[in-house]
């Protein structure tokens, strides 16, 4: 396997070459690309050293088995020709794809097969936050189909990119040191604070965060699920948190629940309040399940399930979705077809 990284100096290109050599990807060679600001740029891979080159138009992806891009919805769009032209499977993490009712949009947890049966070389990666709410909710889904999801995001700096992380810390120190706070890769100061708005607003008042799991849900699902959500920004450094309230067609206890996430390949449960155990994005940045706790009855519906959720989203939110896309497409001999 002949293997690419687009938009390898971003906080996600570095994701995707840690998770690679973590799992032991079985590829030949690594090409990194970005852009001409980045070329040049040397990175270490199982002891060698590579160096990215500036993304072009030409033929630098003609012996290119897989190329994971995480280099903006723009340049994804730009760049898909060129990259998929000589048979290469683009696993793209931006949005420019994801609704596209021709390309699949794949958490292979819940909707493996997908990736296959679209017969499309372009694959999208679903956002970090529609990522983690769905491998929740796929156990319980199949037990008793959902019918509504309501959730309160809690999204850490690192959603933002390597900026928004910097950010985080400058103001933290700023504020430290009783100096003026600096405020750039927010809307407002995000240390010792909470802002709930991620994206723009659309017409609804929704913002195209919260709108993206709605419908990316849906899709991904392949269900007429009803998701509503509020996306807050929290002065967390990595790994983002979900509070999620849902509904059932029909009512579920929850040792039956608990069954289902213990057995679930991708969930890891923790959950003992009484010892005051849950999951924190503290303990788990750098991880790759999506961690579950506080599951209870929701005591206002008889069909409704509250429950907590944390996961890397740099990690299982984009860069560990992709390459676990790619390890699929290896066991199922796509790439012998």
């Amino acid at each position: 396997m002949k293997v690419a990284i687009v938009g390898a100096s971003g906080a996600v290109g570095q994701e995707f070459l840690r998770v690679l050599e973590e799992r032991n990807f079985p590829l030949t060679e690594l090409v990194l690309f970005g852009s001409k600001r980045s070329a040049g740029r040397t990175f270490p891979y199982k002891g060698e050293i590579l160096t990215v080159k500036e993304l072009s138009h030409n033929d630098d992806f003609k012996d290119i088995d897989i190329a994971l891009t995480s280099a903006g919805a723009s340049i994804s769009k730009e760049y898909s020709d060129t990259i998929t032209k000589y048979g290469a499977i683009m696993i793209d993490n931006s949005s420019a794809f994801r609704m596209d009712e021709n390309i699949p949009l794949v958490v292979p947890e819940v909707n493996a097969k997908d990736a296959i049966s679209y017969k499309s070389r372009i694959i999208a990666n679903p956002n970090c936050t529609t990522i983690q709410m769905v491998v929740a909710l796929k156990p319980i889904h199949d037990l008793s189909p959902i019918k509504r999801v309501h959730i309160a995001t809690y999204q850490s700096a690192s959603g933002a990119g390597a900026s928004g992380m910097d950010e985080l810390q400058a103001q933290t120190e700023q504020i430290a040191k009783g100096e003026k706070v600096d405020v750039n890769a927010f809307a407002h100061q995000l240390a010792m604070n909470v802002i709930p708005h991620i994206d723009v607003f659309m017409d609804n008042d929704y913002t195209k965060e919260e709108m993206k799991m709605y419908h990316e849900t849906q899709k991904i699902m392949n269900s007429n699920i009803q998701v509503s959500a509020t996306a807050v920004r929290v002065p967390v450094l990595r790994a983002h948190s979900e509070a999620i309230w849902l509904e059932t067609e029909s009512p579920l206890d929850i040792d039956t629940i608990n069954k289902a996430f213990d057995q679930f390949n991708g969930v890891t449960r923790i959950d003992n309040p009484s010892e005051k155990k849950y999951p924190m994005p503290l303990d788990l940045a750098g991880t790759d399940d999506v961690y579950v706790g506080r599951i209870r009855k929701d005591i206002s519906n008889e069909n409704g399930i509250a429950l907590w959720t944390v996961a890397d989203q740099i990690k299982k939110g984009a860069a560990l979705n992709a390459v676990q896309i790619a390890e699929y497409l290896i066991e199922q001999d796509f790439f012998k077809a």
